[in-house]
Order: structure tokens, then sequence, then C-alpha cells
């Protein structure tokens, strides 16, 4: 909470404190967002000051994400550029992702608060490109919270970044659901692991952790995985399933596109199952149930849009309600908080 000029205000400021007039009639109640013409009204009452709600209840999403959006972009260029020369078994140009994994892990420990913070992934279009530094990324920062040694936290970046090498060598499509395909298809789709793996075997800088996680990232405990029903998966390689799986759902990679929550649903209900539960259950610390800016239906039948989220809490985020239980527009929209509100939760994400 913090104290706020009316005079500096721009609109979109949450109240902290309900205002109210000298006979102690309330004029706005606390969590009400403050439209322009609200702050006019309260200029024009004598009021020049009230008590709003900290920046960081709508931050918005760019400002959460695994690296800087800008990160993102350069490496995502760069690992397209590498994989797009890369020459089954024949391009040295290969060695430099591993710098490119280097820089990934300096900019993640600059920003040490990213590896706290919760990390607000939408659902969106199959890049494998875009999902490889996802990936990366999300990979890197779970096993440094699972406070892995140095040299295996290097090994899981660069194995992360080269993990889908394998979709470049075949000649089905990876971003439709491959139980759609026709059985010869999906045979074939699961064989991108070993042709990865097989373009990199005798790659002397790369690391035996990274060769094993291209290899064996789609096992599962199970032994429902692919390409050899293996059940003692490392625990390095089980950080990079878990990743994988997740990112793949929400771009569309090999399965059907989910919404973010959905994906966390499916790992939830294979955690000790097809995945290690440890490793899940930290997994999802760091991920956002429903990322900042989505629309969501509440049991309430009223609208709202996450506008932040509750550290440790990724399924109980900051919300304003926009519309009521009829889908009207509300004429003064309220904040709330999930995490004190036990009886309201979300049923579905609208956007």
């Amino acid at each position: 909470m913090k104290k706020c000029s009316v005079n500096d205000m721009k609109g979109g400021e949450i109240l902290a404190n309900p205002i109210m007039t000298s006979e102690y009639q309330i004029l706005l109640e606390e969590g009400t967002v403050l439209k322009k013409e609200y702050i006019e009204k309260i200029a024009e009452l004598g009021i020049t000051h009230v008590f709003v709600k900290e920046d960081k209840a709508i931050r918005k999403p760019e400002e959460i994400y695994a690296v800087k959006k800008e990160v993102h972009q350069k490496f995502k260029n760069e690992v397209k550029n590498v994989l797009e020369k890369h020459i089954y078994q024949e391009n040295g140009e290969l060695q430099r992702l591993s710098d490119a994994a280097l820089n990934i892990i300096d900019d993640i420990l600059k920003e040490e608060v990213v590896i706290e913070e919760m990390i607000e992934l939408k659902d969106r279009s199959a890049d494998l490109y875009e999902h490889s530094v996802s990936c990366c990324s999300l990979s890197t920062i779970l096993g440094l919270r699972l406070k892995f040694e140095q040299k295996i936290i290097h090994a899981i970046t660069v194995g992360a970044l080269l993990h889908d090498i394998g979709l470049r060598f075949i000649p089905v499509r990876y971003d439709i659901d491959i139980e759609s395909m026709p059985e010869n298809q999906k045979t074939e789709y699961k064989k991108h692991s070993v042709y990865g793996y097989s373009s990199i075997e005798k790659e002397t800088w790369l690391d035996k952790v990274s060769k094993n996680i291209i290899l064996s990232h789609h096992e599962r405990a199970d032994g429902s995985g692919y390409p050899f029903r293996r059940r003692d998966i490392p625990k390095e390689i089980s950080v990079v399933s878990v990743c994988d799986a997740f990112d793949e759902m929400i771009c569309g990679i090999g399965c059907r596109r989910v919404k973010t929550y959905k994906a966390i649903e499916y790992l939830k209900f294979f955690k000790n199952i097809k995945f290690d539960g440890t490793i899940v259950d930290e997994f999802l610390k760091i991920i956002a149930a429903y990322p900042t800016g989505s629309q969501v239906l509440l049991n309430t039948g009223e609208i709202a849009v996450v506008t932040g989220q509750n550290k440790g809490f990724p399924e109980r985020p900051l919300l304003r309600i926009v519309k009521d239980q009829y889908k009207m527009p509300l004429f003064k929209e309220k904040a709330i908080d999930l995490l004190k509100e036990n009886s309201i939760f979300i049923e579905d994400v609208l956007n």
C-alpha cells in the first residue's frame, strides 16, 4: 500500500483503503479500480491523497518471463540460425549453442528474482525454436532451484536447447497432435529423439548428460514413453521432460494445444506416474496457472481479468472483476485477491 497524490494519478490504480466523507459515508470501497472520472470527482471534493495498492499487483506479464523478452528473442534467432544450417552429423557451428547456453544461465543469474518469481507463459503457436528456448529457460531455472551443481546445470541447458533437434530429420509434421496421425507417421515422429541423438552422438564438446537428454526426454517413469520405454530416468533428464511436456502442451508441438492451467492439471494428474513427483512439485511453484492479462470466468458467474500473482499460490491470483454475473460491464470495477476469497474460484479461461 502507498500514499498517492490525486494529481499524479492516471487511472487504473486500485484503492487500498475506502474513501469516506466527513460523515463517514463510504464513497468508494477498498478494491475499487479508479477510473479517470472517479479521480476527477475525488479532486472536486477536495481530497488530495488516497492510499492505493502497490504497482506489483498489476504488473504486466512480459515483466515476469523466464528470461527477458529481448534476450529470449535473441537466443531464439541464434538457435534458429544454427539449427537450420545443421546437416546431420556435419556442422561445426552447432557448438555455438554451448556458448549460448552459458549466456542464458548468466542472464537468469543476473535477474535473481526470476528464480523465485512465478513465470507467466500463455498458450501460443507451435514454433520449434521458440519451444527450444522456452524449454531451455524453464529447465535452467528448475535446475537452479533444485540446486544441481554448475556442470550439470550447463549440461541441462545445452541439452534442453538441442532436445528437439531430431524433429528436423523426420518427414512428418510436428505441429499437430501425434495421436491423430496414421500409425506409420506416429511411429516416424517418435523416432525424432533417436535421430537427434545420432546426429550429435560423436560430438566431443557435448556432455554425456546433454546427449542423454536429447535421447530420453520423452521417456516416462511408468514405461509409457519412447524410444525405449525406460523407467529409470535420471533427475537431470526428468527436469527437461517436465518442462518439455508442459511447453509442448501450451504451444501444440506433437500434441493438442491447451491453456496453461490445463497443462498444469495434466502434470498434477500424472505426478508420480509419468513424471518425478518432486520435480513436478518444484516446477508448479514457478508457473502461474492464470497468466496476467487472462480473462477468466468465476464460479459466481462474473468475468474478471488477472492482474497479478500471489507467490507460492499459482492458482489463486489477483483479479479485477469487470463484468457481473449477467455479463454486463460493471460501473464500478473491483479488485479482489483470491487468496483472501475462499469461496470464489476460477472456472475457465476465456481468452
